[in-house]
């Protein structure tokens, strides 16, 4: 007998920063949560984080976030190639969306988008991720699985507050990149 597939309810989001691949990578993933994810409606916000690690960058690694509702959730790392693509699990949910979903995925992917639009070879998609000047389309994809009979709700969660919540959370994001300087020096 096989397992049947989760179904997942998500949402994605992009938008593209004055900054190389690399760095946009750096700064979205590497400053701590606390910074970028405040309260917004019902949603909590990341008051702290637990077992951090040095870096946010190695396959494997864990650490707890801790909700303003009280709640917790875990992220583990599950992919990470920096300055492309960064993915992690969520689990172990507690607090209100303890009783709604089974777990959650998170995926950023960095594109560079480059002056004039091309790639050092002339092709299309920007430069490459370490090049010194570049604009990189950040996308970030989450996805939410729903316990038995709760899809309904966490689907209206995600439509009426999750997709707005991304989208300011994104722009914070953005802005912060670009604030801090472009290149992956800065």
């Amino acid at each position: 007998m096989t397992a049947k597939p989760r179904r997942a309810i998500g949402f994605t989001t992009e938008l593209v920063t004055g900054a190389v691949a690399l760095r946009s990578w750096t700064v979205a993933l590497q400053t701590p949560p606390t910074e970028f994810y405040p309260r917004f409606g019902p949603l909590p916000a990341v008051v702290g984080v637990l077992g951090q690690p040095s870096s946010w960058d190695v396959v494997g690694y864990t650490r707890t976030l801790q909700l303003s509702d009280g709640g917790t959730v875990v992220e583990t790392i599950t992919h990470s190639e920096p300055g492309v693509f960064f993915a992690y699990d969520l689990s172990r949910f507690t607090g209100i969306l303890g009783r709604l979903v089974s777990g959650g995925r998170a995926e950023w992917t960095f594109t560079p988008a480059g002056p004039g639009g091309s790639d050092d070879s002339g092709g299309p998609g920007g430069s490459s991720p370490h090049s010194d000047s570049a604009t990189t389309n950040i996308r970030w994809q989450y996805r939410f699985y729903p316990l038995p009979g709760r899809a309904f709700i966490v689907r209206a969660i995600v439509g009426l507050f999750w997709a707005p919540y991304m989208r300011r959370v994104l722009s914070a994001i953005v802005e912060t990149v670009e604030a801090r300087g472009s290149r992956p020096s800065d």
